[in-house]
């Protein structure tokens, strides 16, 4: 009997220090539960706060091959429209070994070549017809409500452009490139719209700005004679 007690007494404080063992490397209940996940959640709260400024829209992804000497090199082509949805967009052509270079060599060039459209009450300014190599397309105005009736490109153009109500008609190619260039070149030959001075409209009005010039007027021929 006392030799079974000497190894209980013994054996308790191993299983003691074992215990603190374990504590130490694999760290207590509370410890695990709490975790490494909450700075990773607010890690990956703080990618919200800094959006970028254009939105991008992929038009076209294509697989190209170039002959070499030793054979054919495949590469990946990407065409990407970016705007901001408030009258500036921009657009651009990237080739690339994988598809993430070639959109981000796209996006790069687009953002250098931006274009500012014109943008009235959420439509055109005016009717246009644009032809630019085999592509053909028209734009014309429509009432507040009407929507952007476009297909394909050039819906997505108009669309980052911030273009709400718009009919369109594209004619001629279905080369998805083709037909965004030429929708970049008729949204950029339309006219700024230039604000007018009000009109006079009553004799009343011509006779208070005949007098208010008729002083200034005197004034100056007063000073030629000094």
């Amino acid at each position: 009997m006392a030799d079974d007690n000497k190894k209980v007494e013994a054996g308790t404080p191993e299983k003691t220090a074992a215990s603190t063992v374990a504590k130490d490397v694999y760290g207590s209940q509370e410890k695990r539960q709490r975790g490494g996940r909450g700075p990773r959640r607010d890690s990956r709260g703080g990618r919200d706060e800094h959006k970028e400024e254009f939105e991008q829209r992929i038009l076209e992804i294509a697989r190209v091959t170039r002959v070499m000497a030793g054979g054919k090199r495949m590469n990946f082509r990407a065409c990407v429209a970016i705007g901001d949805r408030k009258g500036s967009i921009g657009l651009g052509l990237g080739k690339g070994a994988d598809v993430t270079m070639a959109v981000n060599k796209a996006v790069n060039r687009a953002k250098k070549d931006m274009l500012k459209v014109s943008v009235v009450k959420d439509t055109i300014p005016h009717a246009v017809h644009k032809k630019l190599g085999a592509a053909s397309i028209i734009f014309k105005p429509a009432a507040q409500g009407r929507g952007v009736i476009a297909g394909g490109v050039a819906r997505a153009i108009l669309e980052l452009a911030g273009i709400k109500n718009v009919t369109s008609k594209v004619l001629g190619t279905n080369n998805k490139i083709n037909n965004a260039r030429c929708t970049f070149a008729a949204l950029a030959s339309l006219r700024q719209v230039e604000k007018k001075a009000p009109a006079v409209k009553t004799v009343k009005e011509v006779k208070e700005v005949q007098e208010k010039a008729e002083p200034k007027a005197s004034a100056k021929k007063a000073s030629i004679k000094k």
